[in-house]
């Protein structure tokens, strides 16, 4: 784990970016609540430091990451404290923390070592709203999920369940994940093969595909969101395009990934 000095340097570069807000996963470690101290030691000692944070709590299902069946159906016993350890967090750090999400893709099937039915997720959001309706978290304080596009109701129909539909009305905005590269890359549509000689235009031309791709997967959220009658902010939490990847650097690899590429989709998705 970082200490506290290694995260105000990492601060204050950020700050320098103009980045204002930062997201953590969970608080099983001591990270997000160290994050959360060098922030407030950065604040007493420059008034002008801003800084926010977006606090992840972790879901599972039964019995993940155990080696034993898991249960999709029923939440792990380790959610309450990780609830409870964010809730706490957010009281202490009322002026840094802004959002808790409850979970992170933990909704997605592909998750399979994890991944929980929507109703849990919707039962610990449900939980949270109600305590700032109680003045026991701060009215300011935006609830959400951080999930993969297809959880939102952009995806399959076997997501498009009342679960899901309850929670959409309940969180305070959307954060969807969309990752075009893992959805790609098999795609020859996209790419060039190992015999063509790659060139800037054409490597250029992938991204902006890719971006569009990204698009499509995030207007299918909004779309479905606008098909229950719902209008909120819908964000993006999680986007981006991979450096490297082993299975794609093989003999019959796509060459799909390598830090060109993903500068390039950063700048095209930014200026979207």
């Amino acid at each position: 784990q970082p200490t506290i000095t290694e995260i105000k340097e990492d601060m204050k570069i950020l700050h320098a970016m103009n980045i204002k807000i930062l997201r953590t996963y969970n608080v099983q470690f001591a990270q997000a609540e160290t994050i959360l101290k060098a922030i407030k030691e950065l604040k007493s000692e420059d008034a002008s430091f801003e800084m926010y944070v977006m606090l992840g709590a972790w879901i599972d299902c039964k019995n993940a990451w155990t080696g034993n069946p898991v249960n999709h159906q029923i939440e792990s016993d380790q959610n309450e404290g990780e609830i409870a350890r964010a809730v706490s967090l957010a009281n202490t750090y009322p002026n840094i923390v802004k959002i808790i999400a409850v979970g992170n893709e933990a909704m997605v099937k592909w998750a399979t070592n994890y991944y929980v039915e929507p109703s849990i997720i919707l039962k610990w959001v449900s939980y949270l709203q109600d305590l700032k309706k109680k003045n026991k978290l701060s009215k300011n304080l935006w609830i959400t999920s951080s999930d993969n596009f297809a959880s939102w109701g952009g995806g399959s129909e076997e997501y498009h369940t009342e679960d899901l539909n309850q929670l959409i009305k309940e969180v305070d905005f959307i954060s969807m994940h969309t990752y075009p590269m893992h959805d790609t890359h098999y795609n020859p549509v996209f790419w060039y093969t190992n015999k063509e000689k790659p060139n800037i235009e054409k490597v250029n031309n992938s991204m902006i595909r890719a971006k569009e791709y990204a698009i499509s997967q995030y207007d299918s959220v909004v779309s479905y969101v606008n098909s229950l009658g719902v209008t909120k902010p819908i964000h993006i939490g999680e986007t981006g395009w991979a450096s490297y990847s082993n299975e794609l650097y093989g003999n019959n690899g796509s060459k799909a990934t390598d830090e060109y590429k993903e500068a390039l989709y950063y700048h095209h998705i930014r200026e979207w």
